[in-house]
């Protein structure tokens, strides 16, 4: 494969993920409450919830371009922010119906693949054997299940969660959007009223 290709489904996934995804939340935020159950709701906030959480670790731990990070979620997965991501549109998926959840894996297919290929090349570039060897120790996306420490143990950056960094990444405003569109979907669900 040229290193063109990624380039250009990159460029092209940069360019509609935003487009796509605010179609997403009208056509989700209009439909979704017209085939929501109770237990659809349940379970989609339970996997919502915890697709917030690893989003929040993930954002809790993460140094952005001055060292590779590899402590908290990213020794159990490269792409935890993509992961939580995931998660948390799989939970509103199933909290809408269960049938959505090939659009979301579709969606994740098509626009957030090529989004972490072109990080993987960057970060391949950036940190050499140091992510060369990070990559074969740790998924990319779906996490294993005890944390990678590396040839010489936690990395550098292994401080522990950071609140600070959680706050100023903002990531608390997944919070507050998970809550407001579950609110929706609670009180726009048959039988709510």
């Amino acid at each position: 494969m040229s290193d063109a290709r990624p380039i250009t489904e990159f460029n092209l996934a940069q360019k509609l993920r935003l487009p796509l995804g605010f179609a997403f939340a009208a056509l989700y935020l209009w439909l979704a409450p017209r085939y929501a159950t109770p237990l659809g709701v349940a379970i989609g906030i339970g996997i919502a919830v915890l697709g917030l959480l690893v989003r929040a670790w993930a954002v809790g731990h993460i140094v952005k371009n001055d060292t590779l990070t590899t402590s908290g979620p990213y020794a159990h997965v490269r792409n935890p922010l993509y992961f939580g991501s995931f998660l948390l549109a799989c939970g509103f998926a199933i909290a809408a119906h269960w049938s959505l959840l090939g659009l979301v894996g579709a969606f994740w297919l098509a626009v957030y693949q090529p989004t972490w290929e072109r990080e993987r090349q960057f970060l391949k570039q950036r940190y050499g054997e140091a992510y060369r060897l990070y990559e074969q120790n740790v998924p990319a996306f779906f996490p294993r299940l005890t944390p990678w420490a590396g040839p010489g143990g936690p990395s550098a950056d292994a401080q522990g969660f950071s609140m600070a960094k959680y706050l100023r990444h903002k990531e608390w405003n997944a919070a507050l959007g998970f809550a407001a569109v579950m609110a929706w979907l609670l009180w726009r669900m048959p039988g709510a009223q």
